[in-house]
């Protein structure tokens, strides 16, 4: 073993003590004034995160409601698709990796009028294409933000522009951005942003939010929608800060806690920390040896919250040693998804990682290559990302 476990994952991310440690109070009525404040505390925190994730923390909200879900980021992605679209509404879909695969299968069960706008995983979707797929008759744009599975980031202002030309709402999963990077509701024309827990807020599985701008609101139909995701049901009665149902109690307070870290350390410093930190184990991976798997191009940029790395040939098909190898330095990483598993492997620096563990990955990446015969040169890898974070 390698020093204390660590937790390298793109979700579930480590949690802080103060989340622990919030999580074990005694257990309270989900219908008491208590459980009110705790979701108070959740909502107004996370509304925060939505609003001010700009780098001079300036305030993009757009008149709306911040909602927190008994459920992760899909059960927000099927009420945002699920009570605006109607049988026969036209969606538009961007495709360039599982969770934007995912939108799309999500939207094929209330219409089947859904347009993907795809290319192979970890490839950028051209703007022009975009444009060219939305039109007067679209009703809804989906998009993934910043695309867990490959590592891309996607050009959220130029599709936002995009949708509200057409006067289509725009709804964008933030999962992996939103807490970790910049975020602007009201540059990027976004009517439906969603987050998860688990990612870059840093908070444990279970949860989700929510920020539905009044445009958004006013087109929604809860009764079209399933039953528990009614979002006309869930703005009543986050009115009253409570969810329709029972709460997770634990879940609110670990969240609550979470979020009203964020807030202290300032939107601003966690999006430079998480871009230092991104950069540092790019250049550690690609100085000892190792390519990235996405291509950016046309304004996609890289992921400032996880990396992907093209597993080298020798390896790649198996990476069952490799994965071994990691995890007896007691790391744990993530490989790729559905059919880049084995081709790739992942990376993560959301939440608030030091930087020393960046290091950590970096150096634990490369002695595992060099377990399995694979030639890197770890300390090259090691001095890059030392130099990034300086």
């Amino acid at each position: 073993m390698d020093g204390d476990f660590l937790l390298l994952n793109p979700g579930p991310v480590p949690v802080s003590d103060g989340v622990r440690e919030a999580m074990s109070a005694p257990m309270m009525s989900h219908r008491s004034a208590k459980f009110e404040a705790i979701y108070e505390r959740a909502q107004s925190g996370a509304e925060y995160v939505f609003t001010h994730s700009t780098p001079g923390e300036t305030d993009t909200s757009v008149p709306g409601e911040t909602l927190i879900f008994n459920g992760t980021a899909t059960m927000a992605m099927e009420a945002a698709v699920a009570n605006v679209v109607e049988p026969g509404d036209e969606v538009v879909s961007l495709v360039n990796g599982k969770f934007g695969r995912r939108f799309a299968r999500i939207a094929d069960r209330y219409t089947d009028a859904v347009t993907r706008v795809e290319v192979p995983w970890g490839e950028s979707i051209p703007l022009a294409d975009v444009d060219a797929a939305v039109s007067d008759e679209t009703t809804m744009v989906t998009m993934v933000h910043n695309e867990t599975s490959t590592g891309l980031q996607n050009p959220a202002w130029g599709v936002g522009r995009i949708a509200r030309e057409s006067d289509a709402i725009f709804v964008l999963d933030g999962v992996t951005s939103i807490g970790g990077d910049v975020f602007s509701l009201e540059d990027w024309c976004v009517d439906i942003a969603l987050t998860d827990a688990q990612k870059a807020l840093a908070a444990p599985p279970g949860t989700s939010a929510m920020y539905l701008t009044e445009r958004a609101a006013d087109r929604i139909d809860g009764e079209s929608a399933p039953f528990y995701e009614d979002l006309d049901w869930h703005l009543r009665k986050a009115d009253s800060h409570q969810t329709p149902f029972t709460s997770a109690i634990p879940l609110y307070l670990g969240l609550a806690e979470a979020v009203e870290e964020i807030e202290s350390e300032g939107m601003p410093a966690r999006i430079a920390r998480h871009h230092r930190q991104a950069r540092a184990f790019r250049d550690g991976f690609t100085e000892m040896g190792l390519d990235l798997f996405a291509t950016a191009s046309d304004h996609t940029v890289l992921s400032n919250t996880l990396t992907a790395v093209s597993l080298p040939e020798s390896i790649r098909g198996d990476d069952d040693e490799f994965m071994a190898a990691v995890a007896e330095r007691n790391v744990s990483i993530s490989g790729g998804q559905a059919h880049l598993g084995g081709e790739i492997f992942r990376v993560s620096n959301m939440g608030r990682f030091a930087d020393e563990d960046i290091v950590r990955g970096v150096r634990t990446v490369g002695e595992a290559m060099t377990d399995v015969g694979v030639d890197v040169d770890t300390d090259a890898g090691i001095a890059a990302a030392n130099r990034r974070l300086e």
